[in-house]
């Protein structure tokens, strides 16, 4: 999950829905309430840290924890040096992603069908509009937390392409590569925020509206394709700043085919194949680990 949240397009949530963690994680985020909080002042460690189902959590965050901090400057690395390779393996990673989501649905209704369209066209919305200019401001930071850490629990809306489309993402990637707690703490606490208020809200609508909300995740995983789509040109246009040098902004994406004839176009088809059968192979590595 913390792999899948570095790259732009790509959700953690989308792995936690295949990897069959994901109701459990929101049901364990939304147990930090009042009673979980009484708990803690009246130091029963013990009663809190099953309240909160403190194991799972842990491991859960200490791997993406441990994932961000490790992969952030590799993939720094590659989405500058290899973008198209990059996003061929993570395209391929969510195609095949779709499939056994949108499986999971009980019994596919007429309303389920248009949650998914629904879904589908918010994704491609979010990514056709353009992104806004860079801020360091300590609350618009809170706030990008907030939204990315949202989009982030949300199977197919990416939080690093979320951070894009608020001029951030090279701000708090850079801030995570240097541990500059200016722009990290404000960060974590909208994140802690969004996710404890998010996750009860979400919790509810899982559990009156099952295959609904699974058909709209699904749409918006099918949606976040174009972000991911390999093939294309950043449109960027220069910033004029008073008092401040130029600077560069991605306003949008012109997006094309690949000639299959070219080494780097059947490169990136192969990755795209990787990419698939990784998502694969966890989707049967986890029904397998369900089991036993």
């Amino acid at each position: 999950m913390g792999a899948a949240n570095v790259i732009p397009g790509v959700s953690g949530g989308t792995i936690a829905l295949i990897t069959g963690i994901y109701e459990r994680l929101i049901n364990a985020i939304k147990s930090f309430d009042p009673t979980a909080l009484k708990l803690l002042l009246t130091r029963q460690w013990r009663a809190f840290w099953t309240a909160v189902d403190g194991t799972f959590l842990s491991a859960l965050f200490a791997g993406i924890a441990v994932s961000i901090v490790s992969l952030a400057k590799l993939l720094e690395y590659l989405l500058e040096q290899h973008n198209t390779l990059t996003m061929a393996f993570f395209f391929g990673l969510i195609l095949v992603s779709v499939y056994f989501v949108g499986k999971t649905v009980r019994q596919w209704s007429a309303s389920s069908w248009v949650m998914l369209f629904i879904g589908t066209a918010i994704a491609i919305g979010i990514a056709l509009l353009a992104p806004a200019s860079e801020n360091a401001a300590g609350f618009y930071v809170f706030l990008c937390g907030i939204v990315a850490i949202c989009s982030m629990i949300l199977p197919g809306l990416s939080g690093s392409f979320v951070l894009i489309i608020m001029g951030n993402y090279a701000l708090i990637l850079a801030a995570i590569s240097s541990a500059n707690l200016q722009i990290l703490i404000p960060l974590a606490l909208g994140c802690v925020f969004g996710m404890i208020v998010f996750s009860h809200l979400l919790a509810w609508i899982f559990k009156h509206y099952h295959d609904q909300t699974i058909a709209l995740m699904t749409g918006f995983i099918t949606g976040s394709l174009v972000v991911i789509w390999p093939w294309k040109n950043a449109v960027i246009e220069m910033l004029s700043r008073e008092g401040k040098p130029p600077k560069e902004i991605i306003t949008g994406y012109e997006w094309f085919f690949p000639a299959v004839t070219e080494s780097t176009s059947l490169f990136a088809l192969l990755l795209i194949i990787a990419g698939g059968l990784t998502i694969y192979l966890m989707e049967k590595f986890s029904n397998n680990d369900s089991k036993h």
